[in-house]
Order: structure tokens, then sequence, then C-alpha cells
């Protein structure tokens, strides 16, 4: 397993929509290995495939206890909202607002061999299981927001400000970064 990077607002691939997995195996358990160790070791609630630049429809989430993984998911919401709450993203990194969410959530999708999977839950489950859904639908939660916030956002990550948190953020993560050559050998592709 490998600790991969993790795209940026700006990365035209945070803003495709990702493709359903057709292909089941060794490639599909590694790539939800690496997202799972990735997720873990940037301390995230969840983490979409197009973050770390693959454009499938995939996702890993830990809250709390409750820490998974699906494919191909689908998603379903209540009519009614939740108690507003802040959200933030490992793309959008230094940057957090009150995101409008709803109350209840739930994915169902595939593992890793093709076996059915749900996934629901309220609150800051809930919460995770629409944010991951929606970066496999090519959108970020700076898009839900109205007003003053969303004005305030993308006003701030068009500065120059943004690009150094960005930048800081990479420079962090990247010394966490697996190699295709192994640990310890000191050299990067």
């Amino acid at each position: 397993m490998a600790v991969l990077g993790i795209r940026i607002v700006g990365d035209p691939v945070l803003r495709t929509p990702a493709e359903e997995v057709t292909e089941f195996g060794p490639g599909l358990a590694r790539l939800v290995g690496d997202m799972l160790e990735t997720m873990d070791d940037v301390d995230g609630a969840g983490l979409a495939a197009p973050q770390i630049g693959v454009a499938l429809r995939v996702f890993t989430y830990r809250i709390g206890e409750e820490r998974g993984y699906v494919v191909n998911p689908v998603l379903e919401v209540s009519d009614d909202l939740q108690e507003p709450g802040g959200e933030g993203c490992l793309s959008v990194p230094g940057l957090g607002y009150t995101t409008p969410r709803r109350r209840w959530a739930r994915v169902t999708g595939v593992d890793v061999d093709g076996a059915p999977v749900v996934v629901e839950g309220e609150g800051l489950l809930a919460r995770c299981l629409q944010h991951e859904t929606d970066h496999l639908d090519g959108r970020l939660y700076i898009d839900r927001l109205t007003g003053g916030d969303k004005k305030d956002a993308l006003r701030r990550i068009r500065t120059s400000g943004f690009n150094g948190v960005a930048a800081a953020t990479v420079a962090e993560r990247a010394r966490s970064l697996g190699s295709s050559f192994g640990p310890g050998s000191g050299t990067t592709a």
C-alpha cells in the first residue's frame, strides 16, 4: 500500500464526473487500500478517487468508529436539512465553511469483489457520504455555498494567500508519499 498525493482545487480531475468501475480485481483492491492509507495519513474523514487523480466512482470514509469504502455508490438523501455544520476538504486546504447538507443519507454500491454494500447515517456520516459522492460527480463542497460564504471562498482561492496554503499543504503531505520504488529508496517518480 502507498500514501498518494491529493489533488488541489484547480486540477481538472476534480471537476470531471468519475466513471463507473467495471473491472474488479487486484488493481481495484490496491486502489482502495491506497486510498484508505492516504485518508488515514492525512487524518481525513473521507477521500474520493478523483482526489488522488483517479477518475473512478470509489470513495473511502472514516467517521468515528465507522470506516470503509464504497465502489459505484448511488446516493439517497432525506428531504430535510441537518443542523448547519462546518465542512472542509482535503482538496481545498485551509478553508472551511458552514455547508448545507441533508439530515440523512444512504449510499448503496459494492465492494472490491462486487458484493453489495450499504452505508447510511445522519449527522457527520450523512455529511461525509454526500461530500464524497459530490466529488464523484465533479463537484466540490464550495459549489454548495451561497451568498457571502461563496464569494469569500472564491476570492480566497483566487488569492496568492491560498496558493501559499496549498503549496505548504502539498509539501507537508509529500513527506508521507510512497514511491513505486519502495520506502527509503531515495528515488522520486
